[in-house]
């Protein structure tokens, strides 16, 4: 309770106002998402529902209209695989947490090689598949910008339909791919910025 959280792509405002929940009366919930017009949806939807501790703010997530060390939690649901610049957005998630602070981002991620033309199907990016990268190396990004207690929550593998796969392979292929660990998987990981540092910068 008390809370600064700061929701990434908040969209209309959906998991701005869960967050709200958490946050408490006495906190405060700051929604970031690119386009105008969600901004402008969302803050209607605030405003019916007469949530005065809940804002959102236009902005690119790559470069976060905020302060440094501003939240307490970072919240993201199926955004970062879609920016390019996955490292750059966790960067800015470094910097606007307080030491102690952690994030909680749900997201989708890619096992073993997956065609290309799969990847980019107009149908797969309609559930925020397309511009996911290897699960290793999401992790590793993480690790690499001084997260500390990075903890996979919760993975379920994503089920692609039969009828999308058959564009890409023959039957055989399908039930091999559908037995093998490659796959697309839906993940939410947790990693928390450390209370204090010792290199220098590594706070910044």
């Amino acid at each position: 309770m008390g809370d600064v959280v700061v929701d990434l792509g908040s969209g209309a405002g959906n998991d701005a106002f869960i967050a709200r929940h958490e946050a408490g009366e006495s906190g405060k919930v700051i929604g970031i998402d690119f386009t105008p017009a969600m901004i402008e949806k969302a803050r209607r939807n605030a405003e019916l529902r007469g949530y005065n501790n809940v804002e959102f703010r236009q902005g690119d997530i790559e470069k976060m209209p905020l302060t440094s060390e501003v939240a307490d939690v970072v919240v993201s649901n199926c955004v970062l695989n879609l920016v390019p610049n996955k490292d750059g957005v966790i960067k800015e998630i470094f910097r606007v947490l307080k030491p102690g602070g952690h994030f909680s981002i749900s997201d989708i991620v890619l096992e073993g090689q997956l065609p290309k033309n799969l990847q980019g199907d107009a149908e797969m990016y309609s559930g925020c598949i397309s511009g996911a990268i290897q699960k290793q190396v999401y992790l590793e990004l993480i690790e690499q910008n001084k997260f500390v207690n990075i903890t996979i929550q919760k993975e379920k593998k994503i089920i692609i339909p039969k009828d999308i796969l058959s564009s890409y392979f023959s039957q055989e292929e399908i039930l091999s791919f559908n037995e093998s660990q490659s796959g697309i998987f839906s993940i939410t990981v947790y990693a928390e910025k450390p209370e204090s540092c010792c290199e220098p910068g590594c706070c910044n």
